[in-house]
């Protein structure tokens, strides 16, 4: 007997995929429960009298979104099946059970050969940790996490587990609605146009973004490839932990970024250059700031006061001396300001104003998640606090000032001009 299975190509790619654990954050109408469905009646069917289980957030979700497709797709190979209870026998003795994961006592007990969860992101952490997990180990079996984005939960923290690819049982795929080639593309620029910003990247986009606060809004953001003509360069380096080189932990992975703000600034507002971000060892910390300085030649560079800007001095003064290149480190403090509202002082006026224009870049994309996003404590903020510390060293007198002056001006330091 044989089964007709048309999987997408994006869906291919995760079926053939020999990892234990697949972890798929796909936008809507992706195709995601054609993929579980076919994935769960293939594994039954090769592994005689085995049990499967698909879990939703609750049964009745788990009956209206995938029972229909089961039906529909393993019907030449359905024995029985029980709309009550949510079980379908098929022809090799293995059973298909549907259930619902706020229920987690119905789940106990049991030996899984095969695992789907699908809309992970609604469900308790606890469910798959006390109860699925452990019906998986004496058949060594696998499972699939598949749902859209809800925000920066625990499905994020799983993705992002999987993503790293350190634990090799675990893998990650993120797709978008664009991704299903049966969808007309026209129906989900169409769908964008009615939908705010942000539910349409978490939809369609499957974007794992937690709800900003709005302090600084999309429309006040501008790009330019322009570069002024006038203004000054100033760098700014907010510095985060060093990465131990020896040690590939996951606590490392976690670390805040080193972000180094490049700004090139005027009477007419700021041109962000470039942002360069990452988490690096010391001497590369180093590295990366001489660099920009190097390149870049700003007036004025200041890096955030503490342990971490005296750790970094030395070898940047080393490398100072090696290449006969000296430049002087301002020292920038928090003003006694709490982080928000020195980020919000320092950025959100200039940005409703028109005052800051972006250049384009691969940093584009991590700046303005934290800047939307901000303050949210499941996102980092080390970009745009790098770029808020551009206010302390951005002290510019226009020539424009003196313009309108009285003839009879005298300037209080002859030498000094002011």
């Amino acid at each position: 007997m044989e089964l007709n299975v048309e999987l997408l190509k994006w869906q291919q790619e995760v079926f053939h995929d020999p990892t234990r654990f697949k972890v798929v954050a796909a936008g809507r109408r992706c195709g995601k429960s054609r993929l579980a469905a076919w994935s769960m009646i293939v594994r039954a069917l090769q592994v005689p009298k085995s049990t499967i289980f698909y879990v939703a957030p609750t049964q009745g979700q788990a009956r209206d979104i995938l029972w229909g497709v089961l039906e529909e797709l393993a019907f030449p190979v359905i024995t029985s099946k029980h709309v009550n209870n949510m079980q379908m026998k098929l022809v090799n003795g293995s059973t298909l059970c549907l259930k619902g994961a706020d229920r987690p006592d119905t789940m106990r007990g049991v030996s899984l050969e095969y695992l789907v969860m699908d809309e992970y992101a609604d469900m308790r952490p606890q469910v798959w940790e006390e109860v699925l997990r452990p019906a998986l180990a004496d058949r060594q079996g696998d499972a699939l996490f598949i749902g859209t984005p809800k925000g920066r939960n625990h499905f994020y923290d799983l993705f992002i587990y999987a993503d790293k690819e350190e634990d090799k049982s675990y893998k990650a795929w993120h797709f978008t609605s664009y991704d299903n080639e049966t969808l007309k593309a026209e129906e989900i620029d169409l769908a964008k146009q009615s939908m705010s910003s942000y539910a349409f990247r978490q939809e369609f986009m499957a974007s794992f973004e937690a709800l900003g606060s709005e302090i600084f809004k999309e429309h006040w953001v501008q790009f330019s490839e322009e570069e002024p003509d006038i203004g000054d360069y100033y760098i700014a380096v907010d510095l985060a932990g060093f990465n131990d080189p020896s040690s590939n932990s996951k606590k490392n992975k976690r670390l805040d970024s080193t972000a180094i703000s490049v700004v090139k600034v005027n009477e007419n507002g700021w041109y962000i250059k470039d942002i360069i971000y990452g988490r690096w060892t010391l001497e590369e910390t180093a590295q990366k700031i001489f660099n920009a300085v190097d390149r870049y030649r700003p007036v004025s560079v200041g890096i955030e006061r503490g342990i971490a800007k005296q750790a970094v001095m030395s070898p940047l003064s080393d490398m100072m001396r090696r290449n006969s290149r000296y430049f002087r480190i301002e020292e920038l403090t928090h003003g006694n300001q709490k982080k928000t509202d020195r980020i919000v002082w320092a950025l959100q006026g200039r940005f409703e104003n028109g005052l800051v224009t972006l250049d384009k870049g691969e940093w584009n994309s991590e700046f303005l998640d934290q800047l939307f996003q901000f303050p949210n404590h499941l996102v980092h903020d080390d970009l745009i606090d790098s770029l808020a510390y551009i206010d302390q060293l951005a002290k510019v007198a226009y020539h424009s000032d003196l313009i309108d002056m009285e003839e009879d001006f005298e300037p209080l330091d002859l030498i000094a001009g002011y």
